[in-house]
This record gives structure tokens, C-alpha cells and sequence, in this order.
């Protein structure tokens, strides 16, 4: 027998309002984000477990996201050189703001550069925007099938905010919304129910918890990279860590510096994507993830990490070489870009260029010079500067060649995958610093083929060399200071105040 429950759409049952409360210190205004998080989340919660166990439906539960809000009556120009900390103009500032513990150290930095740039102090409230119960859980919660049962009678959405997906958008960081007089300008690029949607999407993915991902990350298209990583990784762990903390495979198999083994173990089933994670304090460690083929994947995943708000992530990958003084292991580093790619075509168009990052190219040749002892004019030897060309059709080659080979000279390219661009586009998008860094596997144009044999020799001497390149890499990224990393060349005319 169906159970049938009348409610007035404005029936909702809330915790009791909360105050409005102004700080001029970043740590108090965190803590106190945390704190209403953290009544409202536990409110459905414990709302959804008592009506599992049999208590009566008296109306809706709602809850709503915390919110951060600014305020300044002034034209004054903060300091220049900063790429974000400040506003632009006079008004109103406000964002909605998720998961305040794991974005701690991020919120601690943001509202301090406000606070401090601007002299104003900054506004906790309660927004007006509802917790969805599906985010109000913690990551890895589980809930038992017989919860869900207990209440199969009555729709999900007749007792809970679910996901809107209406609201659910990239207006911010594409740079397609518009103002509303009278409503307060976005102050952070992504709002927070799109961060708890990422966060969900990055658990699926790459089968580890989003608290475990760190500042820098590497992408690569092949799985010889992830067991170069994971080897290095659990030796380092077992000689003290050398700095980093922790080393967590997918599943959140964690081994912690000083171990041989991980402290917890499980049989998983990789994910789509799989991600492992060199961890560090302040989460500037190293991320690898292994995003497969195609630009799909390149995509989705970047889609989901932006959220996070890394300091930079770099490919580190295999390409096609297509100039024929190129020889197979010979890197590549990308100093522009041609997208083929077509998945970013709505998010931004073809036209807008996509520029090489200095910061990111000087620690990506200075690595290969440290990693190969090669420098100077004899660096040419092995790596080659240019376009690299990102396309969507893994069997380009069996097309009539006059067209996508007078595109590829055309443009310049001397090399070819399908992942590359699009990562480097997402960056662009996001305002994540990237950068490219490709080895020639195979020379499609100039008859050398990717084979099964030629294969396993070519990854057995280059993939370690390659990857301790991205490391390298990165680690001279981690040790910039933030301002100079994150570049003002990756801001748009109206941006928000976060990074």
C-alpha cells in the first residue's frame, strides 16, 4: 500500500536560523564556517536516519549551505601584481561554501589576502541555497539499502533537497555570467554545490577521497607511468618519505612514511581513472592520475580537480612525433596548441589562444636538464619546442592524409595525441596553471608504428626517465612562491576574488 503525504511546498522543517557574524581574522571566519556547516549537514542527516528508523513525516527538511560575503564602498586598487585576492570594484561579494574542513588552508589564504588587501572584514551566514542530501554525507559514507527501503514510498524529493543541476553550472569560471542588480557578485569561481558535485564525481572516478589529492598533478595516458610512480612512491615511503607523509593508491590504501606496507588493504577494482597520491603537509605533494585515452577523459577529470583549486597540473604523456628529424624517445615540450579536439568547443571556442605558462616551461626544461645532464644547444638533441596538435579520432592516420597532414604542417605541429590540449584548455579555463611535456612513442608519418614489441623496449628505458622529469618538474613548481605561480595572464576582464 503506497503512502500518500500531503505537504505545503513551504512545510520545511530547518535548524534554527543562524546570525550573521562579521570577523577580521581568516581563521575565526573558517571556524565558523565549519561550525554552521556542520550543525546544517548533521540536521539531515539525523533527519534522514530517524525517518529510516519509522519517525512520523511532518513536513520537509532543508538546510542550507553556509556563505562568505564581502562588502567595500571603495575604487582603491589593491597591489597589482596579485592575479586574485582582490575585487575590482565597489559592491557586494558573496559565495556559498562546502566541506570548510577540507578546504581549509584554501579559505584561510583567500579571506586573509581580502581582508587584508581591502581592510574591510568579511560576513559568515547562512545563504538561502539548500543543502542537497546526497552532499550532506561525508565522503565513503555508506547507507544501508534498508534506510533507502523504509522510505521507497515516498519520493526522495517530496522530504529532501536533492541535486539541482539547474543551478549547477560553469556561468562563473567560463565567464558567461551576468550581473543581476541587487544580487551580490560571485567572489569564488565555482559555487558550492558544483564543488560537492565534483567532489562526488572525483570519488567515482578515481576511487579516492578528495582530502588525499594534492597541489601539483601529473596526467598520463598510459599505465606504465602509474607503476613507475607506485614503485618509487612505496620505496620512498619506506626509507622515511623524505618529506612526503603518505602514499594512497585507489581504494584510499594509504602507506604512511616509515612503512613498507599500507595500514590498510583491500581488494579494488580500478576506476576509470585512477589516482595516487605522494602526500604532503599543506597538500603540496604530488598527484598522478592516469586518465587513459582520448580527450573525454582528459576532460571530465580536470573538470572535477579544478574544483579543488590546484597550483598547477602538467601532462606527462606519449605522443605521435611528426617531423622527421625526430627520433623515438625524444620529448616534446608544448609551447602552444592545436585543438582538435572538440570536447571544450561550447566552453570555449577555438579562437581564444591557449599561451605557454614561463614559470611552467622554465621548470619543465630545466627538469629534462637536470634529469638527462643534457643543456644548453645539446639539449636539442632530445627535445624539441613547438605545437602540439590534439585531436579526437585516434585512427587520424587512415583518413585521406592531404587533410589533417596540411593542417599539421600548416600549423607548425611536431607532435600529435589526444589529450594534451584539452588539459591545457582546462587549465586556461580554470585559471590552473599547466604545461605539457610529452616522449615520442611512435612516428606514424615516417612509418615506425607503435608495435607490441617495440613497444615494451621503448617503455622499459624511457618511462622512468620521463616521469622523474614530471616530478622533478613539479617539485620546482611547489617551491615558488603561490603569487608567482598562479599568473595574471590567466585572468579575465571580471574575475572573481578567489583563486
Amino acid at each position: 500500500m503506497n503512502t500518500r503525504i500531503s505537504l505545503s511546498p513551504n512545510s520545511y522543517i530547518s535548524p534554527s536560523p543562524a546570525e550573521p557574524r562579521v570577523f577580521d581574522n581568516p581563521v575565526e571566519a573558517v571556524d565558523a564556517l565549519t561550525e554552521l556547516y556542520e550543525r546544517n549537514t548533521r540536521f539531515l542527516i539525523d533527519a534522514f536516519s530517524a525517518l529510516a528508523d519509522g519517525a512520523p513525516v511532518t513536513g520537509r527538511y532543508r538546510a542550507c549551505y553556509p556563505q562568505v560575503s564581502l562588502e567595500t564602498t571603495s575604487f582603491g586598487h589593491a597591489d597589482t601584481r596579485l592575479s586574485y585576492g582582490h575585487v575590482a570594484s565597489p559592491g557586494i561579494y558573496t559565495t556559498t561554501i562546502t566541506r570548510p574542513k577540507l578546504f581549509r588552508h584554501y579559505l584561510k589564504e583567500q579571506l586573509g589576502l581580502l581582508i587584508r588587501n581591502h581592510g574591510v572584514p568579511i560576513t559568515v551566514s547562512e545563504s538561502t541555497t539548500p543543502i542537497p542530501l546526497h552532499f550532506a554525507f561525508s565522503e565513503g559514507a555508506h547507507v544501508e539499502a534498508s534506510a533507502t527501503s523504509a522510505l521507497a514510498d515516498i519520493p526522495m524529493r517530496d522530504l529532501f533537497d536533492t541535486p539541482d543541476l539547474n543551478n549547477t553550472d560553469d556561468l562563473i569560471a567560463n565567464g558567461e555570467y551576468e550581473e543581476i542588480p541587487g544580487v551580490p557578485s560571485p567572489l569564488a569561481p565555482f559555487t558550492a554545490q558544483r564543488i560537492d558535485y565534483s567532489l562526488a564525481r572525483l570519488s567515482h572516478y578515481t576511487a579516492t577521497n578528495a582530502e588525499h589529492f594534492q597541489n601539483f598533478v601529473l596526467f598520463t595516458n598510459y599505465q606504465f607511468y602509474i607503476d613507475e610512480f607506485a614503485t618509487w612512491a612505496r620505496k620512498l615511503m619506506a626509507e622515511g618519505g623524505d618529506g612526503y607523509t603518505a602514499f594512497v593508491e585507489p581504494g584510499n590504501i594509504i602507506t604512511p612514511a616509515g612503512a613498507d606496507r599500507p595500514e590498510n588493504e583491500a581488494t579494488v577494482r580500478l576506476p576509470q581513472m585512477p589516482a595516487y597520491h605522494l602526500k604532503k603537509k599543506g597538500h603540496a605533494g604530488i598527484t598522478l592520475v592516469n586518465i587513459g585515452v582520448g580527450p573525454s577523459n582528459a576532460k571530465t577529470i580536470t573538470d572535477h580537480i579544478a574544483v579543488l583549486r590546484p597550483h598547477a597540473w602538467l601532462m606527462v604523456g606519449h605522443c605521435a612525433g611528426l617531423r622527421n628529424s625526430q627520433r623515438l624517445g625524444d620529448y616534446v615540450l608544448a609551447h602552444a596548441y592545436v585543438r582538435e579536439d572538440h570536447v571544450l568547443d561550447d566552453d570555449l571556442p577555438v579562437w581564444v589562444p591557449i599561451p605557454a605558462l614561463a614559470e611552467v616551461q622554465q621548470a619543465l626544461e630545466s627538469a629534462v636538464e637536470e634529469v638527462t645532464g643534457y643543456e644548453g644547444f645539446e639539449l636539442k638533441r632530445i627535445m624539441r619546442t613547438g605545437t602540439v596538435a590534439t585531436i579526437d579520432n585516434r585512427n587520424w592516420e587512415l583518413r585521406d592524409q592531404r587533410g589533417p597532414v596540411k593542417r599539421l604542417s600548416q600549423s607548425r605541429a611536431i607532435a600529435l595525441d589526444m589529450e594534451s590540449a584539452t588539459i591545457a584548455a582546462n587549465g586556461f579555463r580554470f585559471r590552473v596553471p599547466y604545461g605539457t611535456l610529452l616522449c615520442v612513442s611512435d612516428r606514424p608519418l615516417h612509418g615506425e608504428l607503435k608495435l607490441p614489441g617495440m613497444a615494451t623496449a621503448f617503455y622499459r628505458t624511457q618511462v622512468s626517465q620521463h616521469l622523474q622529469i614530471g616530478i622533478r618538474a613539479v617539485q620546482k613548481l611547489a617551491a615558488m612562491p603561490t603569487e608567482t605561480l598562479h599568473s595574471r595572464k590567466l585572468r579575465s576582464f571580471y574575475e572573481t576574488a578567489f583563486q
